[in-house]
């Protein structure tokens, strides 16, 4: 059975999610699917996890589509109540619906279960991922991101919701990351897969906060949870990496913003080549591009990638699919010979 390991953040990760469980259905293959956690948070005496929650909410097809986030015919009275008595974020919406999710996994975590399995407990409770795929919390440690602004130091959904990223970063910090490992799974999912591929999703605070993400000249980078990004370099698995930047503007969200704040220009030709070649210690083998940025194809051939430009919208599923049938497809020529490690050095 092939194996296929998905590196993702939220919205963007998790439509590609969709489209790439349905173009693996009609083969003999396993989905798993590492998700970011810098944004995750407590609030309310809960833990939040927007991203997991995003990725759990659009595979089991509750989520709410409209909005992009959240669960689908939500409601907002507790968080009204929550308001009234001057508890937690006003600007920060808490369906009631997601506060069913956000306590169940609170309870768990208290009864000692680490985030990776009560994820897991989480997902029984929806049909469409009982049999897969499987989620997994980048670390069970806590390595929130936070932002330093010249408002102050801010957790990044503070940053992202409240002010929209109007206070310019100056950088970004995932407090606590020192100490995090990989969950548990994370590491054998990848050096094991025979394929793993990075969604489109935020190259700084998404994939950044698994992988890391470097810093232009006199700019720090995010460091990334020690061991993934080795893990991801080691793997004999092709690494198809997909940009979330389409003609220099982000598809979701304010990528923009983070790249500027690490010294970066917002263009998938730049993300491509600062996530890097695997034979030239990154941890890509090809990226895709959109065809809007064909142009970009040549500069990153030159630096050592595999590149194509194909569609990258994902305007529903059926667009959602064809691009991860064409990532499949970019994975067969990216393969290395069976047994080659590509250099991490």
């Amino acid at each position: 059975m092939r194996q296929v390991v998905l590196i993702a953040g939220g919205v963007g990760g998790a439509k590609f999610a969709r489209g790439l469980r349905s173009a693996l259905a009609e083969e003999r293959a396993s989905l798993t699917v590492v998700v970011n956690t810098g944004d995750d948070m407590w609030l309310t005496g809960v833990r939040v996890c927007p991203d997991l929650d995003s990725m759990m909410y659009a595979l089991a097809g509750v989520n709410d589509t409209a909005r992009g986030w959240g669960r689908a015919g939500e409601s907002e009275r507790v968080g009204a109540e929550l308001k009234a008595y001057g508890v937690g974020w006003p600007w920060f919406t808490l369906g009631d619906l997601d506060l069913g999710t956000h306590l169940a996994r609170t309870t768990l975590l208290r009864e000692g279960l680490t985030l990776s399995e009560a994820t897991a407990q989480l997902c029984l409770r929806w049909e469409g991922l009982r049999s897969g795929p499987r989620l997994l919390p980048a670390t069970d440690d806590e390595a929130e991101t936070w932002v330093e602004t010249a408002e102050g130091t801010m957790h990044f959904e503070e940053w992202w919701v409240r002010t929209r990223a109007s206070a310019a970063a100056r950088r970004f910090v995932q407090r606590g990351v020192e100490q995090a490992a990989p969950a548990a799974g994370v590491v054998e999912a990848i050096t094991e897969a025979d394929l793993v591929i990075l969604a489109p999703s935020n190259p700084v605070v998404s994939l950044g906060t698994v992988l890391g993400f470097p810093g232009a000249a006199g700019h720090p980078g995010v460091p990334g949870i020690a061991g993934i990004r080795q893990a991801v370099q080691q793997t004999r698995a092709p690494v198809v990496g997909i940009s979330s930047i389409i003609g220099g503007a982000a598809v979701h969200g304010m990528a923009a913003q983070c790249l500027a704040a690490l010294g970066q220009s917002c263009t998938a030709e730049n993300v491509g080549l600062s996530f890097g070649a695997r034979s030239r210690g990154g941890v890509l083998d090809t990226w895709l591009v959109d065809t809007e940025d064909a142009s970009a194809l040549t500069a990153l051939e030159a630096g050592g990638l595999t590149a194509r430009a194909v569609p990258l919208w994902m305007h529903d599923d059926g667009a959602s699919r064809r691009l991860a049938e064409q990532a499949l497809l970019s994975a067969h020529a990216a393969a290395e010979p069976r047994g080659h490690r590509p250099s991490a050095s």
